[in-house]
């Protein structure tokens, strides 16, 4: 009618998908989780030893001036100021073949770990994220694997491809993957449903995206507890195999100073 003017209401917004956890809030989380973790005696206690053997694979001349190979003083020499460990059976000092080997199996640990973490997170995101056949199918071969004696497997395989410390990782890391995956694939099965993969999902974000960028960082802290057991994990699988004549020869390890150390357990 004249006189009138006619107005169009603007479209009602839809309702505001979930926000997907930004980096701001888990940061947040983070700092919660260490003020917790901080307040754990036994906690700090584990990660100032775990510092400890750091510091010495690290910059183990900052603990000890000793080569672990040079005689330097007599054979079973009783610990004492000079030597607070004492030396082995060619004099040589066992502070510094510890310092030293600290080194070589905290080198072995960390990186048969993470072989260990990216096949075990690789296949538990896959399987819990697709489901169905692919489910089936890697978890079935999780469980195959899992069956299968580690230590005497790794010990075959290296036996076979020769003992050297680049073979030792491969084969710890490559046997050490099943319960990673399960842990992964459990988390992935739980957050696939949550609110924030559905947003995200509705943005046309891709399946890879979705799972490295929004799902995995949820995931990470059982995946991390997990990480460092099996660090402490590789490095007894080192020293059991070094201990039994399977290590790197051209190594000082724990296990090869066992190795060494093995005929006099019983004097």
């Amino acid at each position: 009618m004249p006189g009138w003017t006619r107005e169009f209401a603007s479209p009602r917004p839809m309702d505001q998908a979930p926000d997907i956890p930004s980096r701001p809030r888990r940061a947040a989380e983070g700092r919660v989780w260490w003020r917790r973790y901080a307040r754990s005696v036994t906690g700090m206690a584990g990660l100032a030893t775990l510092a400890g053997f750091l510091v010495c694979a690290i910059g183990p001349g900052w603990v000890t001036s000793r080569e672990p190979t040079r005689m330097t003083f007599r054979p079973f020499s009783p610990p004492g100021v000079a030597h607070p460990m004492g030396t082995d059976d060619l004099g040589r000092d066992v502070l510094s073949g510890v310092v030293h080997g600290s080194r070589a199996s905290l080198r072995i640990g960390f990186l048969a770990t993470g072989i260990t973490v990216a096949i075990g997170v690789s296949i538990g995101a896959l399987s819990g994220f697709y489901g169905g056949r692919v489910d089936e199918v890697l978890s079935g071969l999780t469980e195959w694997v899992l069956v299968i004696p580690r230590f005497f497997l790794a010990l075959l395989l290296v036996a076979i491809w020769g003992a050297s410390t680049g073979n030792i990782i491969i084969a710890i890391g490559v046997l050490s993957w099943p319960l990673t995956a399960r842990l992964t694939r459990a988390e992935f099965l739980s957050l696939k449903e949550r609110e924030f993969v559905t947003a995200a999902r509705a943005t046309g974000v891709t399946d890879g995206s979705l799972m490295v960028a929004h799902m995995l960082p949820n995931a990470l802290p059982p995946i991390v507890v997990n990480a460092s057991l099996e660090v402490g994990n590789a490095i007894l699988l080192e020293a059991a195999m070094s201990f039994l004549g399977l290590g790197d020869p051209s190594t000082t390890s724990w296990g090869s100073m066992l190795l060494n150390a093995q005929g006099f357990f019983r004097r």
